[in-house]
């Protein structure tokens, strides 16, 4: 039996998480912080390419950047919604696998 922790599995309980969360500034903050991650997380990636993978990648890489920037300042109830449909996206690509 496979104990190890998949990605997917991290990424649904952090959104669930967001969702089940009943106070509003607490899943707002909880959607910041999964912004400041992914910004990092996308920061790490840039800074380990090589420079003809940096130029192949950039458009890749400024959509996710304007992705998280579009996610700045939601409301609580506009996160939930997105992570309720993250939490079906990964779902629905679990099903398919």
């Amino acid at each position: 039996m496979n104990n190890s922790v998949k990605t997917d599995d991290v990424i649904f309980n952090f959104f669930k998480q967001i969702c089940d969360e009943k106070n509003n500034e607490k899943c707002v903050e909880l959607g910041s912080n999964w912004i400041n991650a992914m910004e990092m997380n996308l920061k790490n990636m840039e800074a380990n390419l090589d420079e003809k993978d940096k130029i192949k990648h950039r458009e890749d890489i400024q959509n996710n950047r304007n992705h998280l920037n579009s996610l700045k300042n939601k409301s609580s109830s506009e996160w939930r919604e997105y992570a309720t449909k993250c939490m079906i996206e990964i779902m629905d690509n679990k099903t398919k696998a």
